[in-house]
């Protein structure tokens, strides 16, 4: 920031500081000492902050304001998100260096290697989906915003570390930019990828199944309805707090087309006791997975003409549901024949808090405990 900018800054800080005060004189002036009071027990005190935030809401005011000047003047946006150009925003975790970020890298790989192992000892089969992050698949939108140095590479890097750990995972960031010609592949305003984007990625994973594995069971027809678009404002608007004042800065909403899947005939018989008891197909990861706007679980079934359980979560990183789903009684009792693990690439170097699992368990997961090999190609 310039010296001539940096006293623009603050001399507005100073007048919207005067000019909350001299508004908020308001706000003091017309209270009224309730009847009956004590200052013992603070009920005078709540009385006047219920008046004051009814006469002026200074809080939501100053907010609004600072962010609009935060917005306007520096591109900047509260801490999660980093804005781009032509109303584009991304996750300041694809972004920002990550502390100890190369060691934790080896520990997730480690705990990946573990998961696989895991799985093996109950003949599960794994196959991972490791979604690109939106400023790789979008570089064109992302402005000044530079990435730390550690995560410049880290797409390529990842997948060869998972190759060489023998676990299947098919180029995801190929598929997406292959796709960008044909329709947005990641929302503008959201961190996550849209609908077609999620179905582009099924349809790979379930080209990259067929090379290799024939799934248990029959199988089953799933049709896909698409509902008309709607606008759509993403979960990266929340890191800029223009609304109700200044919302007309915001960039303009997504607009959603969602999707429904369901299967094109109910199962009845057999097919419903096992669909209830052992389906063959597993999914486990992020937000992703979880949200239903994105109708991922549903373009799996469709692509894999199989059912699925789904254990993602929205939250909780790729790590906490995976290690929740080995420890599940639904894994023990009826493990499926595959786990398909969505893990967005932004998670590898970033800390997960683990303090719910037995530190020994995760130390065992850690541990290496020879190769196994998986009958399913990774290649494209």
């Amino acid at each position: 920031m310039t010296r001539p900018l940096r006293k623009l800054y603050v001399a507005l800080f100073i007048g919207i500081l005067a000019l909350l005060f001299v508004g908020s004189m308001r706000g003091v002036m017309s209270y009224r000492t309730p009847a009956a009071y004590s200052v013992l027990d603070g009920n005078l005190a709540k009385t006047f902050e219920q008046h004051y935030d009814k006469e002026l809401p200074v809080k939501d005011i100053g907010t609004n304001l600072w962010a609009a000047l935060d917005y306007l003047l520096f591109k900047e946006g509260r801490t999660g998100v980093q804005i781009g150009e032509q109303g584009w925003l991304y996750s300041d975790e694809e972004f920002k260096p990550e502390a100890d970020g190369a060691k934790q890298i080896r520990e997730n790989l480690a705990l990946i290697k573990g998961v696989r192992d895991e799985l093996a000892k109950h003949d599960v089969l794994l196959l991972m989906a490791i979604v690109p992050s939106k400023a790789r698949l979008y570089p064109e939108f992302v402005g000044d915003n530079r990435t730390s140095a550690l995560r410049q590479d880290l797409y390529q890097q990842f997948l060869a570390q998972v190759s060489a750990a023998e676990i299947a995972a098919p180029n995801l960031l190929s598929t997406l930019q292959d796709g960008k010609a044909k329709g947005a592949m990641f929302l503008r305003t959201d961190t996550h990828w849209t609908p077609q984007g999620a179905d582009l990625v099924a349809q790979q994973l379930s080209t990259t199944l067929k090379r290799g594995i024939s799934l248990d069971g029959e199988p089953q027809r799933f049709i896909t309805q698409a509902s008309a678009a709607q606008p759509y404002k993403g979960d990266l608007t929340r890191f800029l707090p223009l609304d109700p004042w200044f919302d007309y800065l915001l960039p303009a909403p997504d607009q959603l087309r969602r999707r429904e899947t369901r299967a094109a005939e109910p199962a009845t018989g057999d097919d419903a006791l096992f669909a209830d008891s052992a389906m063959p197909v597993a999914l486990v990861g992020t937000s992703y997975s979880a949200n239903p706007a994105w109708n991922f679980a549903g373009a799996l079934r469709q692509h894999l003409q199989r059912d699925l359980s789904n254990h993602a979560e929205d939250g909780q990183g790729p790590l906490v549901p995976m290690l929740k789903y080995l420890q599940s009684e639904d894994f023990k009792n009826t493990p499926p024949q595959l786990v398909i693990w969505e893990f967005p690439e932004r998670y590898l170097p970033m800390a997960s808090d683990l303090s719910e699992f037995d530190a020994q368990w995760l130390g065992s997961l850690q541990q290496p405990a020879g190769e196994h090999r998986l009958a399913v190609s990774a290649r494209r």
